[in-house]
């Protein structure tokens, strides 16, 4: 019998998260062939407008699963996630930014655009080191990440939790949201950070570029998914799970609830500043309506849509809902609110396991269908009445030796 190593059982026993990664392995090696092997005018060829939108629902996706990281698994409804996805697009936008260099269109060496055009003297010390790729990529991880932390212990600290928590996060993202539109913040104001060049000396124009940032977002869903799985898998994960059915027994139990609540919010924050880097080079723009809270509440939407607490349902969700809005917002531009609304509330009401919920409740009953045909065929059909008498009667004349046999011995 083979032996499966820890790493391959762990995959096989998630069967519908395997085949939701062998679709990714799939979309990661289709569209970039059909987009760069295949000419403009072939049937299958991907244009280069639709990399880059899927692309941008592969973010989406990877900012999903980090809140249905800490809502499915732990209860922690956050309400304020956009801000971390927006901080980790700052990050790689300011060094986006800082490749442009003589290129802008005042020309200077050092300073932004719109750092001339504010009449910016010299370049802020928390612009120093986004020259440099490896820097900024920390700063993805880093900056969303020290924000949960602060904002994490002293919440988690005091035991805030339920819909004040909910509104504490929201009321956070709010308050970045005003910061950053202000033009002495240094972060582009109103415009935000845009008009990026290069990305590793690669064009962001070129459809190369856009290709292997459609692999990059899949790899990163991809590994994502595979930390997430791995974290509510193990003994953290359903300690995560007993703080979310019942916190006050799990502490009672002597569990620093704090403490491993504050662990996967950072997690989840880190995965958001991760999507939103990945978000602003195949976009080409980061502007602080990425912290307005009416995003953040779009999240909580794509997860609950999907499925609450499956991890692949929050990707399936986040997939399905701005497809969804891609399409109404240009055919049906002034409903779409509506239309999110609406899926919202049907959501909440009829669909409280999300699609995945349904999906699998029509496959158990598929199930129960087959097992009872299958029963029904094994079940002889009803005897007729007065069936025992006649059986009995039959088995008498058809035995007719072995009666007089008995008879003579007596």
């Amino acid at each position: 019998m083979v032996k499966l190593g820890p790493i391959t059982r762990f995959i096989m026993q998630d069967k519908a998260g395997r085949n939701m990664l062998l679709v990714l392995l799939a979309v990661a090696v289709l569209v970039p062939t059909l987009n760069l092997a295949l000419s403009e005018g072939s049937l299958l060829h991907v244009p280069t407008y639709m990399v880059t939108l899927l692309g941008k629902y592969l973010c989406y996706a990877l900012l999903a699963l980090a809140v249905d990281l800490i809502w499915g698994y732990c209860g922690i409804l956050s309400l304020g996630h956009g801000a971390f996805f927006a901080l980790g697009g700052y990050a790689m936008g300011m060094y986006l930014m800082r490749q442009i260099g003589e290129r802008g269109v005042y020309g200077h060496p050092e300073l932004p655009d719109f750092m001339v055009f504010l009449n910016w003297q010299e370049l802020p010390w928390y612009w120093y080191g986004f020259d440099n790729f490896f820097f900024a990529m920390l700063m993805v991880g880093l900056v969303p990440g020290l924000l949960a932390f602060t904002f994490g212990w002293l919440a988690f600290r005091s035991r805030v939790t339920g819909v004040y928590l909910s509104i504490i996060t929201q009321a956070l993202t709010y308050a970045l949201m005003l910061a950053f539109f202000r033009n002495e913040m240094g972060f582009g104001g109103n415009n935000g950070l845009t008009d990026f060049k290069d990305l590793l000396g690669f064009s962001l124009q070129a459809d190369s570029t856009r290709a292997g940032l459609f692999v990059a977002s899949c790899l990163a869903l991809t590994i994502g998914y595979l930390v997430s799985r791995w974290i509510v898998t193990s003994k953290l994960g359903r300690v995560l799970v007993s703080i979310r059915d019942a916190e006050a027994r799990t502490r009672f139990l002597g569990y620093r609830v704090d403490k491993f609540k504050l662990f996967v919010f950072v997690v989840s924050a880190v995965l958001a500043g991760i999507a939103g880097a990945l978000y602003v080079p195949q976009v080409g723009i980061i502007n602080p309506g990425e912290f307005s809270p009416i995003n953040s509440i779009e999240i909580i939407v794509w997860v609950a849509l999907g499925g609450r607490g499956t991890l692949y349902g929050a990707v399936i969700g986040a997939v399905l809902v701005n497809y969804a809005k891609s399409y109404f917002t240009a055919e049906f531009p002034e409903l779409w609110l509506f239309f999110l609304g609406a899926l919202f509330v049907i959501s909440t009401l009829f669909l409280p396991n999300g699609v995945v919920g349904v999906v699998e409740q029509v496959k158990q009953l598929t199930i129960r269908n087959r097992r009872g045909k299958a029963t029904d065929a094994v079940v002889p059909p009803p005897e007729p009445a007065g069936g025992q008498d006649r059986t009995a009667e039959e088995s008498a004349e058809n035995k007719p030796a072995k009666a007089n046999l008995t008879t003579t011995t007596n």
